[in-house]
């Protein structure tokens, strides 16, 4: 059925053949735009993806843009969340908003997150992003027309790289089991994923012969033939009617589809053009002439540069600008925090006892420097794909026969994913096995709430026997990934950033794991870092300082930056603890620093208290002894969820930086001083 005014049921507009191919092209081209705009996100997906939506969104689906909550309405879950450009050029082309507005994608404050939120924008209909869990959510709405006695369908878009999450093979048994005949998945099958082709990550293949074996009805097409797509689609109405299984349309595809740079290309799945790469990809495509480029290039960028206005207005003010380099002195390398993982994996691997598990991101979290220069130690590195749970216990089989294995993936995936594998299997076992928790904190940046781990530490932090590193930089990050590998055996879990942060420390800077570091501020310099005093905590002395700001990972160097805004605006004194060890805490340290200090405000790139709340314990705890009047507070991100944005633009909007610290310090200090 195409769109239809569900008020009249009259049809709003009736798409051939031909003017659907038409549009498919025209969607590749606002698709490449928005994502050129971003200069993030995903090409290769949403192009194999734009014929299979192009048809689907216009002719298929019986749904009403003007009425984006019709009860009636068909629905969409997109599984495979970071194709979401795709979706949001389907919506936008059937009228639901004018298309030319996904130019303003990935952009802080945007409708158009990096992975889909059905708060934000009408006609998503579920918040996706975590792969696997998709055709789950399909079931449940499948489910509630069958009790509700509504004739609407449910069609899920799913890739196949994302048929390694076992929950896939769950929904697949719960919709065959109930018989949801009004469910129809849609399967891309371009055959690539993030780390290379499927066949070599983790096999899924025949896909056909697995869904059958599940009890479903399986039609095979052509993802870029349209009439094979709609005869696909036609058949899987037909079974709809004359059957009571599900239905799944494995369509053939082709990464890039319709850019000769792009096509089978693994490395375009989570890249964006940039603007000579777009001019080539819509000259092939045929549509350059026919698309409004200077007009959506210039709504990205009016529209970033309020976003900008708005953000900086509401920064905290200082009588000058202490950001990131922008002074004369005080100047700050800036390097990926994730490179100080791969650097120590490349440098100490090695070992024979170290595996590394790969779980499909392994080159955007660096675990694949493990193997890169030393090819002979490709056979140390597995590929599990993408199988958190799987992969966890692999790695807890591994470490129970003596080996030393390595497993990352993002710090939401690596931390709640396999939350119960971690609970039960590795630290109940109490296993040696090193997690890695890549991209922590908003500072991931454009790829929004659902890839931004701002919980983890709650999640591994209260869990026995685990041991937990938040290291403040690249060099600090290659330090805590060697202590993990040959110093502290048991399970562990690191954190650490994505995006390029402050060089702050050095080969000499001390480093002993569950010791903290106390930082001092003695005077600017034309490097940062050397502005800047590191000793470890048990061996520095009080020097009567008027406050102290306890933080991690990428917190410590903004927490070094708020104290020299202390300092020159208000000569306060400033006592930082780099509290790299999170499990086990140095007590000790933190309770010297409340008795002599007696203000402490936490900096942690998380919810609010997942470092804080156990630093406020240590100081409560410590008063029976010391007998000390503290006060503190936290500074961190306020109970809520992440969103896109550039990386430094989060930090400033969830209230993280150096000068909100220092605002927050500055208000206790005042406070103590009233009194």
């Amino acid at each position: 059925m195409p769109i239809v005014n569900s008020e009249t049921g009259e049809t709003v507009k009736e798409y051939s053949t031909d003017e659907l191919k038409q549009a498919a092209s025209m969607m590749r081209g606002y698709n490449l735009i928005s994502l050129c705009a971003a200069k993030s996100g995903h090409s290769g997906g949403t192009l194999s993806m734009m014929d299979v939506c192009a048809a689907l969104y216009l002719k298929i689906l019986k749904h009403d843009p003007k009425n984006y909550k019709w009860d009636d309405r068909d629905r969409v879950v997109w599984s495979a969340g970071h194709k979401a450009p795709a979706l949001y050029v389907s919506l936008g082309y059937s009228g639901y908003f004018d298309v030319k507005d996904v130019a303003r994608l990935r952009k802080l404050g945007s409708p158009y997150q990096g992975h889909p939120d059905w708060h934000k924008l009408n006609g998503v209909e579920f918040s996706t992003g975590s792969l696997g869990q998709g055709l789950s959510l399909a079931c449940g709405s499948a489910l509630r027309a069958r009790l509700d006695k509504k004739d609407y369908k449910v069609f899920c878009i799913m890739g196949d790289g994302e048929q390694q999450e076992g929950q896939i093979w769950e929904a697949v048994m719960t919709a065959s089991h109930h018989k949801l005949n009004n469910l129809i998945g849609i399967l891309d099958e371009n055959h690539l994923q993030i780390d290379g082709k499927v066949e070599d990550i983790k096999n899924v293949f025949p896909l056909a012969e697995r869904y059958k074996s599940f009890g479903w009805n399986v039609i095979k097409a052509d993802g870029h033939d349209m009439d094979d797509v709609l005869r696909a689609f036609k058949e899987a109405n037909e079974n709809s009617e004359r059957t009571t299984a599900p239905t799944v349309i494995i369509f053939e595809t082709v990464k890039g589809k319709g850019v000769s740079f792009m096509e089978n290309q693994a490395g375009w799945h989570g890249k964006a053009p940039c603007g000579e790469e777009l001019t080539k990809a819509l000259t092939e495509l045929g549509v350059i002439d026919k698309l409004p480029i200077e007009e959506m290039k210039k709504t990205a960028e009016d529209y970033h540069k309020k976003v900008l206005d708005e953000l900086e207005q509401a920064q905290p003010k200082f009588s000058q600008n202490y950001w990131w380099n922008s002074q004369e002195t005080m100047k700050s390398e800036m390097k990926p925090t994730r490179k100080g993982f791969g650097e120590a994996l490349d440098e100490k691997g090695d070992d024979e006892r170290i595996v590394c598990l790969g779980l499909d991101i392994s080159g955007s979290i660096l675990i694949d420097m493990f193997y890169k220069n030393h090819p002979e130690r490709k056979n140390r590195f597995l590929s599990i794909g993408i199988s958190e749970q799987d992969g966890t216990c692999v790695a807890a089989g591994l470490a129970k026969e003596g080996k030393i294995p390595v497993i990352g993936t993002y710090g939401v995936f690596a931390s709640a994913r396999n939350a119960d594998q971690l609970r039960t299997t590795v630290c109940y076992g109490n296993l040696n096995v090193l997690v890695a928790g890549a991209h922590g904190g908003v500072s991931v940046g454009p790829d929004g709430a659902t890839h931004q781990s701002l919980e983890e530490l709650y999640m591994v932090g209260g869990l026995p026997n685990m041991h937990v590193s938040v290291p403040c930089d690249s060099v600090e990050t290659k330090k805590a990934t060697e202590a993990f590998l040959f110093e502290v055996v048991g399970p562990k879990y690191i954190r650490f950033a994505r995006e390029a942060t402050p060089i702050v420390t050095n080969a000499e800077t001390p480093f002993v794991f569950g010791k903290a570091n106390v930082i001092r501020f003695k005077g600017e310099n034309a490097d940062f870092a050397k502005a800047f005093e590191h000793k470890l905590a048990s061996d520095y002395t009080d020097e009567k300082e008027d406050l102290t700001i306890a933080a991690c990972g990428p917190m410590v160097p903004e927490a070094m930056r708020a104290a020299w805004i202390l300092k020159k605006e208000f000569n306060i004194e400033t006592r930082i603890l780099n509290l790299h060890t999170i499990k086990p805490l140095d007590n000790k340290a933190i309770e010297n620093a409340a008795k002599e200090t007696g203000i402490i405000v936490t900096a942690e790139e998380h919810q609010k208290g997942g470092m804080g709340n156990k630093v406020a314990a240590v100081i409560l705890e410590s008063i029976k002894d010391y007998g000390h009047n503290c006060i503190m507070d936290m500074v961190g991100v306020d109970d809520r969820f992440g969103e896109s944005g550039e990386s430094w633009e989060l930090v400033k909007k969830f209230e993280v930086s150096g000068e909100h610290i220092a605002m927050t310090a500055k208000k206790l200090y005042d406070i103590k001083k009233s009194k």
